[in-house]
């Protein structure tokens, strides 16, 4: 049984299980996810049902708490021979305790993030589950010092990433976007808080760009489990602007990028795997942002800066996740050859920590271990 609450969380459901149908394909798998989940072949016993900040949390609660019943549901039914968590905390750890007390073991894909925030988390976790597999370098030594078996996986959008073509007009055609036209993408994120404070940002950003750069094509991907009709009005502005839009191709759309605004999530790693200057830009319910603020421990809010420790791409937040702002920066990635090196550069140290793993592979190793389906 598979759980992932969130998008990206989703991907790497359905990359671990796609791995898992190759190897065994009479296996059953079960699960909370989406679309990809589902196409890789897991049943789909509830959909995502993720909130992320106070205010979103609210409107969010009863969706989550009759996923929350279906999935214990289906652990004391089906009783799997193992419970695979992907992040998404609060649910998850939960679950994990279900799961104990049915004695049904655990692994836990993708760590939550205890070194931002909350380490306390790091003792009770320990005491829910039975292995973690982390897909950031440093995550691993977190959990030794507590005596849970922990590896570093590597990063599950790396092993996505392998499987694609590497010329960027092969990868526009095959988006229906022009050959030999710069590219610039927008990823608005893929909660509905982000959406809804992000796409009228990037309107404006895609408004003020073409005056400066009338050869750019532009590209937004949504992810696969996004409700289209809900943001239907600002969506046919974008398109009067000449946006093009897809659902479900968002990698493919960074790699055919020349460069990218991107809401800070897992796509910012994807960029700098795939070699993409970006801005990062992100806005939160105001209350949301000064209790984060207040608990959250870091200097820094995009992968890319907290591999790199130092800022790589521009994170504009808040007041500051403005159109001009963005333009501003989307300038200087485009007039200065020197700081889009400098980019370029940390990226290529990012890709060194990912490129000998193959995280869905291994996790697939450890699903089979702890099972106890090898001899």
């Amino acid at each position: 049984m598979i759980v992932a609450g969130e998008t990206s969380g989703e991907l790497y459901g359905a990359l671990l299980a796609a791995s898992l149908k190759k190897r065994r394909p009479g296996i059953r798998i079960i699960g909370v996810g989406g679309e990809r989940m589902q196409q890789a072949g897991v049943e789909i016993i509830s959909g995502i049902a993720s909130a992320f900040g106070l205010a979103e949390a609210v409107s969010s609660v009863q969706t989550i708490k009759k996923t929350f019943g279906k999935a214990v549901s289906a652990l004391q039914l089906h009783k799997p021979d193992l419970l695979v968590l992907i992040d998404y905390p609060d649910f998850n750890l939960k679950l994990a305790r279900k799961a104990r007390k049915n004695h049904i073991k655990v692994l836990y894909y993708v760590s939550p993030q205890v070194w931002a925030w909350r380490k306390k988390r790091v003792a009770k976790i320990a005491g829910l589950v039975d292995q973690m597999a982390v897909v950031l370098p440093f995550e691993e030594e977190i959990y030794k010092t507590v005596g849970l078996p922990c590896e570093f996986v590597g990063h599950p959008v790396y092993d996505e990433i392998r499987n694609l073509p590497t010329e960027k007009d092969e990868l526009k055609s095959g988006l229906g976007l022009e050959q030999g036209r710069p590219l610039l993408s927008l990823l608005p994120g893929s909660r509905p808080h982000e959406l809804e404070r992000l796409l009228p940002l990037m309107l404006d950003v895609v408004r003020g760009f073409k005056k400066e750069h009338e050869q750019y094509q532009f590209c937004m991907p949504f992810a696969p489990n996004t409700d289209m009709e809900k943001y239907r009005t600002i969506l046919r502005l974008f398109r009067e602007e000449g946006v093009a839009i897809n659902k479900g191709e968002s990698l493919k759309t960074l790699a055919a990028s020349e460069v990218a605004v991107i809401a800070s999530g897992t796509a910012t790693l994807q960029a700098a795997l795939l070699g993409v200057p970006l801005v990062v830009v992100y806005k939160l319910f105001p209350l949301t942002y000064w209790v984060g603020r207040m608990i959250v421990k870091v200097k820094h809010v995009s992968l890319v800066n907290i591999l790199s420790d130092r800022e790589i791409v521009k994170e504009l937040l808040q007041s500051q996740a403005t159109a001009g702002n963005t333009l501003h920066e989307l300038r200087k990635i485009l007039s200065s050859e020197s700081h889009k090196k400098s980019m370029t550069d940390a990226y290529a140290r990012i890709r060194d920590m990912f490129s000998a793993q193959n995280a869905s592979e291994r996790v697939a190793d450890m699903v089979e271990e702890m099972a106890g389906w090898r001899k």
